[in-house]
């Protein structure tokens, strides 16, 4: 009996460690510090997918934070919502990828919560390496939600697990309307 015990054990624990393997570490440095993130391939293949294909060619290196959303600066919009937005290194934008399908929130059951990444988009199918940052819970980005007229939401893909304090800090960084002035230069991103 307890050997069997001990074996249920280890597969509990094998499996653990075979989910905590199926996440994509990434560190983005910025001039405000760092932020880690967490991606989920197995919830968000094609997004995912798409964001390390920038990551790893090295698009976000020089890529810049160029938007913040708060709760006073969008006047005109009904439903309201805290973000920050980024954008890959403006020399590399002639070689930026196809639009990606847009994987839903209720197809992957990823939340736009505190700290989630997502990506950016006007229509469905329409993103490509724009993506944004939530400050805290933004169940408005979910399918389903109203802050797109659309209601598909958006394809969040990850979240922060470290240096929440760096998005908060680029949230609150000097800024005309949403424009951040001057954009929040991002170093590197770089897969762990």
């Amino acid at each position: 009996m307890k050997l069997r015990i001990l074996l249920i054990c280890l597969s509990l624990f094998a499996f653990g460690q075979a989910r905590a393997e199926n996440t994509i570490r990434v560190l983005m440095t910025t001039a405000l510090g760092e932020i880690e993130l967490e991606l989920y391939p197995d919830k968000a293949p094609l997004t995912v997918s798409n964001f390390m294909r920038y990551v790893d060619r090295g698009f976000y290196d020089g890529g810049i934070f160029h938007r913040t959303v708060t709760t006073n600066n969008q006047p005109h919009n009904k439903i309201r919502i805290e973000v920050i937005q980024a954008s890959i290194n403006p020399e590399k934008e002639q070689n930026a990828g196809p639009p990606i399908t847009l994987e839903r929130t209720n197809e992957t059951g990823l939340k736009h919560i505190d700290g989630a990444i997502s990506m950016a988009r006007l229509e469905p199918d329409s993103a490509t390496s724009d993506f944004f940052i939530c400050v805290n819970d933004q169940p408005e980005l979910d399918f389903g939600g109203q802050r797109n007229p659309d209601g598909q939401g958006f394809a969040a893909f990850g979240r922060v697990i470290r240096g929440m304090d760096t998005v908060r800090k680029i949230q609150q960084a000097p800024h005309e309307v949403q424009a951040l002035t001057p954009p929040v230069k991002i170093a590197n991103a770089v897969r762990l």
